[in-house]
């Protein structure tokens, strides 16, 4: 298993609350996006793009970037990031590829709302819009996996971190159905956060989780266009 050592960003990156800060979802996403070879020639969009964290960093590794976000804060908060960091990011208000719709890149990169629910419903605003993804985990992942084939240009690639917790074979077994060549590029175990605490007793009901777990796997996964 890879360690991960959270380098805090707060300091660098304007977090409002209601936008997600970067944890260390964030980290591990911008650690295999670096090993992707980005350059001057390469056209990233950032899917749920938050704080901009993941954007800005490939901006700053020479990337031409488009960055999404359904809240208008996050939208707002990513545009200011940029500004600050002194990188150009496009950023576009939408649900995913919607504000994209038709137009294909080298690397995609996202880290979406990833964890279980006991709520049926996906909340349409607040800060826990940035976490909840149905009893599964997958509403985001799934559609993910379903858009991906389309996003990409032959040779591109998906870079997508989630919690094991809502099926890292799940979402491999669905991109290559879609025709990608997939695989686990990245892992590390990290501390429950405040929500996955406060959840524990549905989680143990669920069987997501042991009675004495106290952590949690993140993996990143790579899908390839062929």
């Amino acid at each position: 298993m890879a360690a991960l050592t959270l380098v805090s960003t707060s300091t660098l990156f304007l977090t409002p609350p209601g936008v997600y800060a970067p944890q260390w979802d964030t980290e591990l996403l911008t650690r295999a996006l670096c090993r992707e070879g980005v350059d001057s020639s390469t056209d990233v969009l950032d899917l749920g793009t938050g704080s901009g964290a993941v954007a800005v960093q490939a901006a700053r590794l020479g990337a031409r970037v488009t960055a999404v976000d359904i809240s208008w804060l996050s939208v707002f908060t990513t545009r200011v990031n940029a500004l600050l960091a002194r990188r150009r990011v496009r950023v576009r208000h939408g649900d995913l590829t919607t504000a994209v719709a038709g137009r294909r890149y080298d690397l995609v990169i996202s880290n979406p709302p990833y964890v279980p629910s006991p709520a049926d419903r996906i909340p349409g605003g607040g800060p826990s819009r940035a976490w909840e993804a149905g009893r599964d985990g997958r509403v985001f992942v799934d559609r993910l996996c379903v858009a991906a084939p389309g996003m990409l240009r032959p040779g591109g690639a998906l870079l997508v971190v989630h919690s094991a917790l809502c099926g890292t074979d799940t979402t491999l077994r669905n991109l290559e159905d879609g025709g990608l060549r997939a695989s686990v590029v990245d892992r590390a175990e990290v501390p429950y956060g405040p929500v996955l605490r406060a959840r524990r007793p549905w989680l143990v009901r669920q069987g997501l989780i042991g009675e004495g777990d106290d952590q949690e796997e993140l993996v990143v996964i790579r899908a390839e266009r062929p």
